[in-house]
């Protein structure tokens, strides 16, 4: 589009409204902007479907649903300019809207690289988030402006005359801005793809649960790494200054960053060696809970009371770690109840070993155990031992379940649980307080 002065913009679309073959340009408008949104409406709902859901081209257009219809307008905004053209209509009308659509295509491709990266898995969107596409969005619409009224070139040549000092040389501020735009659009680039990435690995069923995540830290640092030193290269830093810094990152990791070295190192040992697996149950220090994250520098670990805790790797590698689903999640619990000594003990045991298999989280192929442990002051003390394969739904619960169904059995078959009974004796007369004094004499049992 060549560009041109407001006015000149102004008394061309006037003018085109005065020629009956403006009403082209209006049906080309229309029919594009119907068929662009009715065609990505189609193409999300077939491909969204529950049965193409996991397949990449349906992947593909779930994610750009909302960037696909005003795409395909302008693709479709762009074959009419040129049919009309080709048989010397006017397309002022035209090029006024296929601008408008671009913007809108860069505005919502922007807002799905963010929300993409930094909201998804269920995140909400903070408030800095929606400040930054605010302004992002008034951005893109002021630059619509300055291109359709033709100030672009002269905001342009400002930006190129001007410059600022950096060190001793001296830079513009239009290639500033466009080596910042470089790097933001390569690293948002990056990080998408290594999101996307994730994502598709989690599906991959017949790939270890740490394998994929391996693959995807280190597909996701690979590509971050390469983005950034593409978009030196378009700035124009050599490359060779890295030299420099990778001495100074040694030093710094030598002397203050060790501590974070390690952890980061300790996250990829603990997803090479599988010793920990998200979903498995561990207890680790003071901290116990199911392992939900395993990232490069921290694991997360969520308690049964919803409580996280964020343990650094190294004291997961460095320390002794209790992992109740290392090998097999199979869990024993016990629980203790007292009888008394007129029971028959042999039937008292049987009774319990139904009541402990009548629990439907109790296991069938390890049958439980009872033990005669003591004989107490007050009754006999047994023990019931009992096996469960889902720790990570705790143990509270089937505790409580197998106590109420031993004391119902209990109950039901007239077998009495002891309690403590005491009896006191005063020995000797009981000494009588003297009148208008408390007596403080503490009798003799």
């Amino acid at each position: 589009m060549q560009q041109q002065p407001l006015i000149n913009l102004i008394e061309d679309l006037t003018g085109d409204l005065s020629d009956p073959r403006v009403l082209w340009q209006l049906a080309a408008i229309i029919v594009s902007v119907v068929i662009g949104f009715g065609m990505a409406r189609l193409l999300k709902k077939r491909f969204g479907r529950q049965e193409v859901h996991s397949g990449v081209l349906g992947f593909g257009v779930e994610s750009f649903g909302r960037v696909m219809a005003p795409l395909m307008v302008v693709v479709l905004l762009a074959l009419a300019r040129l049919a009309l053209r080709k048989y010397h209509f006017h397309v002022n009308w035209l090029d006024v809207a296929q601008p408008i659509f671009g913007s809108l295509v860069v505005i919502r491709f922007t807002f799905y690289l963010i929300r993409r990266v930094f909201a998804r898995n269920g995140r909400t969107i903070s408030a800095t988030m929606l400040a930054f596409e605010k302004v992002f969005q008034l951005l893109v619409w002021l630059a619509f402006v300055l291109y359709v009224t033709g100030m672009w070139v002269d905001v342009l040549d400002i930006l190129e005359n001007t410059t600022l000092p950096v060190g001793k040389h001296r830079v513009t501020v239009a290639d500033i801005l466009q080596a910042s735009a470089s790097v933001v659009v390569l690293l948002m680039l990056a990080l998408w793809a290594g999101a996307a990435l994730e994502e598709w690995l989690m599906k991959v069923q017949g790939m270890h649960t740490n394998l994929r995540v391996v693959v995807s830290r280190t597909a996701r640092a690979l590509l971050i790494l390469v983005s950034v030193l593409m978009s030196l290269s378009l700035v124009g830093i050599d490359l060779t200054v890295l030299s420099v810094f990778g001495g100074a990152l040694g030093v710094g990791l030598g002397l203050g960053l060790q501590k974070i070295a390690s952890n980061y190192v300790s996250g990829f040992v603990i997803l090479l060696d599988r010793s920990l697996t998200i979903g498995d149950m561990i207890t680790v220090d003071k901290y116990s809970g199911r392992v939900t994250q395993i990232n490069t520098r921290y694991t997360v670990l969520q308690s049964l009371d919803g409580m996280e805790s964020i343990v650094p790797n190294e004291m997961l590698v460095s320390g002794a770690v209790q992992n109740s689903s290392l090998s097999n999640s199979n869990v024993n619990i016990s629980t203790k109840v007292s009888v008394a000594y007129d029971t028959d003990v042999d039937f008292a045991i049987q009774l319990l070993t139904d009541a402990a298999l009548s629990v439907e989280r109790v296991l069938k192929d390890k049958p439980p155990s009872v033990n005669l442990t003591t004989f107490g002051a007050d009754g006999l003390d047994l023990t019931v031992n009992f096996w469960i394969s889902d720790p990570e739904n705790g143990r509270g619960g089937v505790t409580s379940d197998v106590n109420r169904a031993i004391w119902r059995a209990l109950k039901e078959n007239n077998i009495s649980v002891p309690f403590p009974q005491r009896e006191m004796r005063i020995l000797g007369p009981v000494p009588t307080p003297v009148t208008g004094q408390e007596s403080t004499t503490v009798p003799k049992e």
